[in-house]
């Protein structure tokens, strides 16, 4: 029998599972639930999915999971509308970055044993099917959080699952991953967020702040560019996480304020030496909660046709460009040209094409 996969939302994340399942394990039948009908549609003629439905109904009977794709709040509210098509052997999982509340009403339902929580820690500032690729979770961390009633073997199986997707399997306690998330994810898209904020109630008339922040700004405030809806769910569902956790950010900025109206020269360089040190010290090899931006920057004359040089000879030798263009404010960045790519892989053959051609290239 054809092994069959059910999505409630069909979204980013939603999206770029089935994309990677149907590029993984194409034997798979797709069936998936978005109340945007476009969404569908596209997935639909891209033979993304097979089955595109507008209501959760018998298109959802033995299936052998089910994921919950939709935000936050809205996969809790769909636990009871799924929760009659579930069966032995079906795995139940989500991709909300907060678990706590999904496991409480799961157990109040009764259908723990059929739970396994998930969070692939992989995303981007855009969101929507349109943005979903396969490739946004491969060599992402995948948490999964088990409840408790589920079998040993659920698990292994899940585990197996997430690893034919190219995703790397974490196994922890909800508890735990809400702790985390809300320290390493949710703390930095806030402070993102009320940093940019900050920037547009304090500009000069003249807005002197935003036109000079370019470069480094916005490439730190990127994610300040996500969901706004997404977030607002992330923080009402993980707020006692975020409270405690911007509670304790806050009393780290007091501390360096006091450094500075001090002028305490050795708490300072500790300060920036230590959080350098650490900062280099976290690996990079595989993607966390936050997706890294792929970049490249190249010096080049200030000529015409000199940007149209560079697009021809990445093009010509199939690199795919997500963005290029001049880097005006370079206080902390090297090179005139900044060219952002999809992938590790197209970054690294970029940065070697173009010094083969003998041009300046800065990596980061």
């Amino acid at each position: 029998m054809r092994k069959r996969i059910g999505f409630i939302g069909l979204g980013l994340i939603g999206g770029s599972i089935a994309r990677a399942v149907r590029q993984y394990d194409p034997d798979y039948e797709i069936i998936a639930f978005d109340k945007n009908k476009q969404a569908l549609a596209l997935a639909t003629q891209e033979s993304v999915i097979d089955v595109a439905v507008t209501a959760i109904d018998d298109n959802f009977h033995r299936l052998d999971y089910i994921f919950l794709c939709a935000p936050v709040a809205c996969n809790t509210a769909y636990l009871k509308q799924i929760a009659e098509y579930l069966h032995e052997e079906c795995i139940l999982t989500d991709v909300g970055s907060v678990k706590t509340s999904i496991h409480t009403e799961v157990e109040r339902l009764g259908i723990d044993r059929y739970f396994i929580g998930g969070h692939p820690m992989a995303g981007s500032e855009k969101s929507g099917y349109g943005n979903s690729k396969a490739m946004l979770i491969e060599n992402a961390y995948f948490v999964l959080t088990p409840s408790t009633a589920v079998p040993k073997e659920k698990l292994a199986r899940y585990q197996a699952f997430v690893k034919h997707l190219r995703a790397i399997p974490v196994v922890l306690d909800y508890k735990e991953h809400d702790y985390v998330t809300g320290a390493i994810s949710h703390l930095p898209h806030i402070i993102a967020s009320s940093l940019v904020n900050f920037v547009r109630d304090t500009d000069t008339k003249e807005e002197l702040m935003k036109n000079l922040a370019a470069g480094g700004f916005k490439d730190l405030t990127r994610i300040a560019s996500s969901s706004p809806t997404m977030w607002q769910h992330i923080c009402l569902k993980n707020k006692e996480n975020i409270s405690q956790i911007l509670g304790s950010y806050i009393d780290t900025l007091k501390e360096i304020k006091g450094y500075i109206d001090r002028s305490d020269e050795q708490a300072l360089y500790h300060w920036f030496e230590s959080s350098r040190s650490y900062r280099n010290a976290i690996p990079g090899s595989s993607a966390g909660p936050i997706k890294k931006a792929y970049a490249v920057y190249c010096d080049i004359i200030d000529e015409a046709g000199g940007i149209a040089a560079i697009a021809t000879i990445l093009a010509s030798n199939g690199i795919n460009l997500k963005n290029i263009g001049i880097v005006h404010n370079r206080e902390f960045e090297e090179g005139v040209l900044r060219i952002e790519f999809y992938d590790e892989a197209s970054s690294k053959k970029a940065s070697e094409l173009l010094q083969k051609f003998r041009y300046i290239v800065y990596e980061r």
